[in-house]
């Protein structure tokens, strides 16, 4: 007889593929004739899959509802996506060897990913898709940390890739949210140093088996909170914009695993007022 946590595995795992392999059709034929509900119909697919994994997600603040945004968040795990993807109608950028995934690239694919190569040579060709995206009105997630930590800290963001958002700021008016998101309690209980590894996803930890003992474990609550979105354009540089999303995620996460939800507004640059959620 199997025990209770493998169990629990099988039928997570079950009722994934259940109910994810006959929507990936549908949703290909959604992005090939385009439209809303291309955007639309993966919050629905996220947030069903976040009832199979026993993910509450917790959000404080608004999405932006302008076109184009920048959600700009921090990185803790491949949890991540089906979070914030049940959050808002969004699509993400994400690392060039995602493709290649099994199931999880074609996902991504049929989400309309960005696929970067942070290599040095490729800046400036994987800087001009992100901003043909956001030029045409297309929302997107970026995680400016170039990597995934263990949920408790911020890691210094990498600016360069806020350069594609200027670029485009430059053409149409492009809305950058920052997005704290903080993995906070497992059946009720604060997530402490020793679980927290379960859930989050970094280092050289190997993926497979992580998703298989992460399967087998209870409910896990998420606090995602939209701060306050403002506009790309008022930037003076892309270092700066970069410093200010570091600076109210880092005070967002901060106060979420401190209890103490939505951080206080942080203060922008005098020339970047706050835009109030439509």
């Amino acid at each position: 007889m199997l025990p209770e946590g493998a169990v629990l595995r099988v039928l997570r795992a079950l009722a994934y593929f259940a109910l994810t392999l006959p929507l990936m059709p549908l949703q290909a034929l959604l992005v090939a004739f385009g439209g809303d509900w291309a955007d639309r119909f993966p919050v629905f697919y996220h947030r069903q899959v976040c009832r199979i994994l026993g993910i509450r997600v917790v959000r404080g603040g608004v999405p932006s509802t302008s076109r184009p945004t920048l959600f700009v968040a921090n990185h803790t795990s491949y949890l991540d996506i089906e979070i914030l993807g049940a959050s808002a109608p969004l699509s993400f950028v994400s690392k060039a060897d995602v493709a290649g995934w099994p199931v999880f690239g074609w996902l991504a694919k049929l989400q309309r990913t960005v696929f970067i190569d942070r290599q040095r040579r490729s800046v400036s060709r994987q800087r001009n898709a992100i901003a043909d995206r956001l030029k045409a009105g297309g929302n997107l997630v970026l995680f400016p940390e170039g990597t995934s930590g263990d949920g408790q800290r911020v890691l210094p963001f990498k600016s360069a890739l806020f350069a594609a958002v200027l670029d485009a700021a430059q053409a149409h008016g492009v809305t950058v949210q920052p997005v704290s998101v903080a993995y906070l309690r497992l059946d009720g209980l604060p997530l402490g140093r020793a679980w927290r590894p379960y859930f989050a996803w970094y280092g050289d930890m190997e993926m497979l088996p992580h998703l298989w003992a992460m399967l087998g474990l209870g409910h896990l609550t998420v606090a995602v909170d939209f701060h306050a979105p403002v506009r790309a354009a008022d930037f003076a540089s892309r270092k700066e914009l970069a410093e200010h999303c570091e600076r109210v995620i880092s005070a967002g996460l901060a106060a979420a695993l401190a209890g103490r939800g939505a951080a206080p507004p942080l203060p922008v640059p005098s020339a970047a007022p706050a835009l109030a959620a439509q």
